[in-house]
């Protein structure tokens, strides 16, 4: 990796202090685009007014539940990467507020396709939104249709397992209840990827009760939902907890394809918050997980040979993995690989993959070098 692509990340509490260790770190002359990440606990106020101070570039970013870069996962703290030498070029469109999103998208598609320059560019966009708006199925259908099958990727944003409030950044602010699309044209290739480790298990369950526009599943086989899963899964109903969840997520399967429906927490009704929509009459199963490290090694190599030879691979990667990871005590090692790919980005509370809302899935596309491919 050359120079330009740096990769910044601090632990230090102090909003001034940090944006300054990570400046020092991608340094501010010549930079094109810069990614930021960052844990809700900060002043964002503070944040924001350093961002803007600091670096003259546009800015994508948001609250994080953790954050990946050149030394693994980090929580808490701040990870920012620039890109400098003209290989990408980014402008940022805020959507706010999000009840509004339909008329905001076409006008954005509208302004995408006139920003377009002439020449043989590569086009993608990057999405955050507010991981608690459970928009996010809307929103990010709406973009990929206004845009014409521009690829996207994208992660919601995360306040650090509160569940309380998160923040997109935009132009000097950081916002709730939006969302950022940063348009992208590249010089090189780009391949965007979608990477999941889980295969349907051998028991169904229907959804016999379901609050879709809240995501919430009431009852499970005529059943409070919580009771059932815990039955399946043969643990009584107060272990269950995030690492539970991130090790046996809901699939629900589309023909051939399968989804991951992550569940977020088990409510004192004994109903099941999850991070995705989801319908009665559906039948699901509880996933197996299969060996995450060899797929992400593997899935890592295959995408990265199709860029060439690749400047960085940006990656929304769902918080519930990074759990899965911990409790497994496999973390430092994904962590040390996702490095020595060059992957950067965020923990998640949702992925946005072209036109759909995933969970526990890592999203990413790979940033190949001008004449690479």
């Amino acid at each position: 990796m050359d120079d330009s692509v740096r990769h910044g990340m601090t632990q230090d509490p102090d909003p001034r202090v940090a944006v300054a260790d990570l400046k020092s770190q991608v340094g501010d002359a010549g930079l094109d685009a810069l990614f930021f990440f960052c844990s809700s606990s900060y002043d964002l106020d503070q944040v924001a007014a350093e961002l803007q101070r600091s670096f003259a570039c546009p800015i994508i970013g948001c609250t994080s539940a953790g954050q990946v870069g050149p030394h693994g996962f980090q929580k808490g703290g701040m990870a920012a990467t620039g890109f400098r030498g003209g290989n990408l070029s980014m402008v940022p469109h805020l959507i706010h507020p999000l009840a509004g999103f339909q008329d905001q998208v076409v006008g954005i598609a509208a302004a995408i396709r006139e920003e377009a320059p002439s020449g043989r560019l590569h086009p993608f966009g990057f999405l955050v939104i507010d991981g608690l708006s459970m928009m996010e199925e809307r929103v990010t259908s709406a973009i990929y249709l206004a845009l014409g099958n521009t690829p996207i990727i994208g992660g919601s944003a995360g306040d650090d397992l509160g569940f309380t409030r998160t923040f997109v950044y935009f132009d000097g602010r950081f916002l709730s209840d939006a969302a950022v699309l940063a348009s992208f044209r590249a010089r090189g290739p780009v391949v965007p990827f979608m990477l999941k480790h889980f295969i349907p298990g051998r028991q169904n369950l229907v959804i016999t009760e379901a609050d879709a526009d809240r995501r919430l599943i009431l009852e499970v086989n005529g059943e409070p939902a919580a009771a059932v899963y815990a039955r399946a899964l043969g643990l009584p109903l107060e272990e269950l907890n995030a690492k539970v969840f991130s090790q046996h997520p809901f699939l629900m399967s589309i023909g051939t394809e399968h989804h991951v429906r992550s569940i977020a927490r088990a409510l004192p009704d004994q109903s099941l918050a999850l991070y995705c929509a989801i319908d009665e009459g559906l039948v699901v199963s509880i996933g197996e997980s299969v060996d995450p490290f060899a797929l992400l090694d593997r899935t890592l190599a295959e995408v990265r040979q199709k860029a060439g030879d690749p400047l960085a691979v940006l990656a929304c990667d769902c918080i519930l993995r990074r759990l899965e990871f911990e409790n497994l005590g496999n973390d430092g090692a994904v962590g040390a690989l996702m490095a020595s790919r060059q992957v950067f980005g965020f923990s998640t509370y949702g992925e946005q993959f072209n036109g759909i809302h995933v969970n526990q899935t890592l999203t990413g596309i790979v940033l190949g070098r001008p004449g690479a491919a």
